[in-house]
């Protein structure tokens, strides 16, 4: 199943982590993204912390837990490569995802951030890491 599929079918909740240009680092809970066809990953975002750390700092991770418990999921890292204010472009993603939410953000400022999907990592590591070893980047 490739990412843009496993995202469609799959349930579950995400957390997306980002840091500013002096490391300072923020978590937030977001919807799943949409992977485009260009295999970019797009993500709605109002201009709160994760947007403005993305402003100084585009490198980010996503953090994907299946729905149903156990360890089932996935972790993104991720570079972002553009951002557009596109009214449509956010309306027909926001209808897709979180179609009950749309009034709760009709005031925000609004914004699709595409990523580069640097690295799919399963969410837990396989086996467990010896004294001195280190975690595959």
């Amino acid at each position: 199943m490739d990412l843009a599929e496993y995202f469609e079918k799959t349930k579950g909740f995400g957390v997306f982590a980002t840091a500013d240009s002096e490391g300072n680092v923020n978590v937030a809970a977001l919807s799943r993204p949409t992977v485009m066809d260009d295999g970019t990953a797009a993500f709605l975002m109002a201009g709160h912390l994760t947007y403005n750390n993305l402003q100084s700092n585009p490198h980010a991770a996503y953090y994907f837990v299946e729905k149903g418990g156990g360890f089932g999921g996935k972790r993104l890292l991720l570079t972002k490569v553009k951002e557009e204010e596109n009214f449509d472009l956010i309306e027909k993603l926001r209808k897709k995802r979180y179609p009950i939410f749309a009034i709760k953000y009709d005031n925000e400022s609004k914004y699709v951030v595409f990523f580069r999907v640097d690295k799919v990592l399963p969410l837990v590591a396989d086996g467990v890491l010896k004294p001195g070893a280190t975690v595959e980047r």
